[in-house]
């Protein structure tokens, strides 16, 4: 029962992948494997197997274990609903909503059910690897820090130090890092890496023997860019892949303000015959998509106002005229409505918002949240759509007699009486591959198949075998079972 704990010189260094390849490279030896982050920032949740939410990154790192999701990898998660505050779940479960300010000093009453999380989970694997949040250099935020010395500290995990040679200054990320560190947190790393390099890492080879020779630290390795890691889920939505030179299907979907489980756009990035478009603050919708989608929201009816800030309604009503298609997933399903009611202020200020009105319905704001993987039956087909629920509100009019999907004798979603606007609760439901391909194929012809999971699984195993070519991986394993 070992761990051993990654944390970046700065935020977006290639932490969440370099894990996941890690998981995976350590399941391929025949290790049991669990992966674990004590605090994460994401609107992207993932829903778990015990019927709590995590951040989608932990998610991949599950799936790159080969093990079911659960609330324990990852036991904070901050889910940002305005510039200055959170919501923060805690075990899988909302907690309660704080600014940035009030959260500081709440987080000395997270430290428990961390570390509770994590024990809990060394006792089910030979291994748990750790990713850290952002960068322990942040020393302001050292006394009240859970997310990466402080919890190093606190149970004993030593650490990796990952630096991205990508953003430049490499030398001085690893080693401005150290000379900031207290001692006792500079105790507790180990070893250091190299990420994002491209070219020829022997280029690199002065550069890495002078990281050494200021630190002390050993080096573990330089790891090329991995260019397939685009074809894993994407935490941010910035980092979904935008093929505008792909298939001829255009899709297109909307980046709200506070977009939230988004991964119902990773799959279709993926297939070959979609082109995908993220449509971006500031940008119009481009005329001759053939399908928008309005994805999650954290904050439904302020991105509803988001929306309309772009102009996107009056090119939504145009893209309408024109014979497109529109999806709603979620969020997205019930700003196509008539009205979102929230009464109570369950997602903010309590108030009422006009819809797009694309659907005839309206959606009533309640406290209460749905969380939950679930199997549904697609009216049109019944085709069997597998995917998850995370949602607030309850709606309901005409247009919900006719269903987009069965979940178990429950109608879910609504179909406008034309057929070209849909709205659903269900995320992940193009992760089927027979699903996605009947809903494709109402735009035209398709010239190839995918199968998404495969591609993946498979994916995944080439990043281990990337890490396996370039990482000291025996090191690394080693510095795990010595500890500090």
């Amino acid at each position: 029962m070992t761990s051993i704990m990654f944390q970046g010189t700065g935020s977006n260094v290639g932490k969440s992948v370099l894990v996941a390849g890690l998981c995976r490279a350590l399941v391929n030896r025949g290790l049991s494997v669990r992966p674990f982050k004590p605090q994460n920032m994401s609107n992207n949740a993932s829903v778990t197997s015990d019927g709590g939410e995590i951040g989608r990154a932990q998610a991949l790192q599950a799936l790159a274990c080969k093990t079911p999701t659960t609330t324990l990898m990852n036991p904070v998660l901050l889910k940002p609903q305005t510039e200055s505050g959170s919501q923060i779940v805690v075990n899988g479960q909302k907690w309660k909503t704080a600014s940035a300010r009030d959260y500081s000093a709440l987080k000395k009453d997270l430290m428990a059910p961390v570390l509770q999380s994590f024990t809990t989970l060394k006792e089910q694997a030979d291994i748990v690897v750790v990713e850290g949040a952002g960068s322990p250099a942040e020393v302001n935020l050292r006394d009240s820090d859970i997310a990466n010395m402080g919890f190093a500290v606190a149970s004993q995990t030593p650490v990796v130090l990952v630096g991205d040679i990508d953003r430049g200054g490499v030398i001085a990320q690893v080693v401005g890092t150290q000379a900031v560190l207290s001692d006792l947190d500079n105790s507790m790393i180990q070893g250091f890496l190299i990420n994002k390099f491209r070219g020829d890492p022997r280029l690199f080879d002065d550069g890495y023997d002078i990281i050494k020779h200021h630190t002390g630290w050993r080096g573990l390795g330089v790891l090329p860019f991995f260019f397939d890691a685009s074809k894993l889920p994407a935490e941010d939505a910035l980092d979904i892949r935008s093929t505008s030179q792909g298939g001829k299907i255009k899709v297109g979907f909307l980046q709200f303000s506070r977009i939230a489980n988004f991964d119902d756009m990773d799959p279709l990035s993926l297939d070959p015959n979609v082109s995908m478009t993220r449509i971006s603050a500031g940008q119009p919708i481009p005329s001759g998509l053939d399908l928008v989608i309005l994805p999650g929201s954290k904050s439904t009816r302020g991105d509803l106002e988001f929306l309309r800030a772009q102009g996107w309604d009056i090119d939504l009503f145009a893209h309408v005229r024109r014979g497109g298609h529109v999806l709603g997933i979620c969020g997205g399903y019930q700003m196509l409505g008539n009205w979102i009611d929230d009464p109570d202020g369950s997602e903010g200020s309590p108030g009422q918002t006009k819809g797009l009105g694309l659907l005839n319905v309206t959606t009533e704001m309640t406290h209460q949240k749905t969380l939950t993987q679930t199997t549904a039956r697609h009216c049109e087909t019944g085709l069997s759509v597998s995917g998850y629920e995370i949602h607030k509100g309850q709606t309901n009019g005409p247009d919900c007699d006719r269903p987009f999907a069965l979940i178990g004798n429950r109608p879910d979603g609504a179909i406008s009486p034309d057929g070209r606007i849909t709205g659903s609760y269900l995320h992940g439901l193009f992760t089927d591959d027979a699903f996605r391909t009947h809903f494709l194929s109402r735009f035209g012809e398709l010239d190839q198949t995918v199968n998404y999971a495969q591609e993946v699984d498979n994916t995944l195993d080439a990043l281990a075998d990337h890490l396996e070519a370039h990482l000291d991986i025996d090191a690394i394993l080693n510095i795990a079972r010595t500890g500090v």
